[in-house]
């Protein structure tokens, strides 16, 4: 191996381990059982309010792995209600690709092949790529929602599966279980449209884990 593809190969591994390091979720304390209600309600309201708002997008940087393969890069997201556009892009690879679509189906592009397409994201992805990412909940789940933005006790729409939250002390979202996937949630901070937006999340199933670090919300309100 030359000297430069081992520089490569360094940066590549501390990129990764940069990314995965300052994403680690901080011990925080839980909250009171007697507070939970309230903060449920206050969890629900949050929802409402995302839902009403459906149109947003990020800048940020990602890190994948899938037992012991993984891999970073910089992350652009747009959604627009249910349309999306993701694209993520690998500076010292110089790889990349871009999802995009709907609730009808998935063109993915960049890869070698030309694009592909499909008719569930989270398969396509799979299939395209190996990573594991679930696509339509994840637009619901990277602003600290739920994917049914249901109740944990109330019925959940065919094929979801209730959520389970944990706050912290503060009252805040810290992590949220749903179809077999595990988020935790750190740093929220206020935006301009008045309500808050976690900039750190962490997504596990198994293997798999999606590390993500915002670096800017915006388009969002009105």
């Amino acid at each position: 191996m030359t000297r430069r593809a081992l520089r490569a190969v360094a940066c590549a591994a501390a990129a990764v381990l940069a990314l995965a390091g300052c994403t680690v979720a901080p011990v925080r304390a839980p909250l009171p059982p007697a507070e939970r209600a309230a903060a449920l309600e206050a969890q629900s309201a949050r929802e409402t309010w995302l839902a009403a708002h459906p149109d947003w997008r990020l800048e940020g940087r990602v890190a994948l792995s899938n037992g012991s393969r993984g891999g970073s890069g910089r992350l652009e997201w747009e959604q627009h209600a249910g349309r999306y556009a993701m694209a993520l892009s690998a500076p010292i690879t110089r790889q990349g690709w871009r999802l995009s679509g709907d609730a009808g189906g998935a063109v993915l592009e960049g890869l070698e092949g030309g694009p592909r397409t499909g008719t569930d994201a989270s398969r396509l992805l799979r299939e395209a790529t190996g990573w594991e990412i679930p696509v339509a909940s994840l637009a619901a789940w990277v602003r600290g929602a739920r994917a049914d933005g249901r109740a944990p006790a109330d019925a959940a729409p065919p094929g979801t599966a209730p959520a389970a939250l944990e706050f912290s002390a503060d009252g805040r979202l810290s992590r949220l279980r749903q179809d077999g996937w595990t988020l935790d949630y750190a740093d929220w901070r206020p935006q301009p449209a008045g309500i808050e937006l976690p900039m750190r999340v962490t997504a596990t199933r198994d293997d798999a884990r999606v590390r993500l670090v915002v670096d800017a919300w915006g388009g969002i309100g009105p």
